[in-house]
Order: structure tokens, then C-alpha cells, then sequence
């Protein structure tokens, strides 16, 4: 049974993907897209040099262009905070009297309970108040 060369390359794209889809390594997807395209040109007629060649030059344009790319687009996303990260350093108003042992606070739409950062200081009802950090339940403010 004599199998063309195009199936060839066609198999080893198709083992080039799995480790893909196993490791989440783009590499091996530059890979296989470089058996493809020796696969074109086997399929039209290229000898073995063309094929090896092609699949050389495209795995390895693939991997000098999309790997610097992706790094860029890796480190440079913009970091958005959730969570108790998002709370930090917004405003809030208080609805009960805050000091150092308590009080309660209107924060994103949620009533927290709330303490003073400083000890000694206290906020009245209606004041604005700035959240410094969150302590567990409690949002710490001043």
C-alpha cells in the first residue's frame, strides 16, 4: 500500500495538534500549520526538499512573528481588578456612625460594615468616606 506524501504530512499535522490540545503550547499548532502547508505542496507536485523546506520556513516564520505577539498581548493586558480588589479606594457613605470598633457603610450598592483605619477618628452618617482595604467582612475606611 503506497500512501502519498501529502496524507504523510497530513498525519503528522494531526499528531502535531494533539500534544497541542495536551500541553496548550502554541508551538505545536505552528507546527502542524507548517505540515499543512507541506501537505499543499506535496500535493501539488513538490518534491521532498520543497515539502521539508516549506514546512521549515512556515513553522519557523509562524513561531519568530505569533510567539512575540502573544508574549506582547500576554504581559500588556490591562489588569482588572474583581473581587474585594475592585473595592478598594472607591467612596462610600456612611450609614451608620464608623469608628475604630464599627459601624456601617453603603458601599457599590451593598451595605458593609465598616471601621475607622485610624482608631481615634469617627464618621457621622451621610459622610463620604474613602475604602482603604477590606478585612474579611469589614471595610476598613477614612
Amino acid at each position: 500500500m503506497d500512501i502519498d506524501a501529502w496524507v504523510w504530512w497530513l498525519i503528522g499535522a494531526v499528531g502535531l495538534g494533539i500534544p497541542l490540545v495536551m500541553t496548550a503550547m502554541p508551538e505545536f499548532g505552528m507546527f502542524a500549520v507548517g505540515a499543512v502547508a507541506a501537505a499543499v505542496v506535496a500535493a501539488l507536485g513538490g518534491g521532498i526538499v520543497a515539502q521539508v523546506l516549506v514546512f521549515v520556513v512556515v513553522s519557523v516564520a509562524l513561531v519568530a512573528v505569533v510567539r512575540p505577539i502573544a508574549a506582547r498581548h500576554r504581559t500588556d493586558r490591562p489588569q482588572l481588578a474583581t473581587g474585594i480588589d475592585a473595592l478598594k479606594g472607591r467612596q462610600a457613605v456612611v450609614l451608620e456612625r464608623v469608628d475604630g470598633s464599627g459601624g456601617r457603610i453603603k458601599l457599590a450598592g451593598e451595605i458593609w460594615s465598616a471601621r475607622a483605619l485610624d482608631e481615634g477618628q469617627s464618621f457621622d452618617p451621610g459622610q463620604q468616606v474613602d475604602v482603604v482595604d477590606i478585612d474579611g467582612a469589614t471595610a476598613v475606611v477614612m
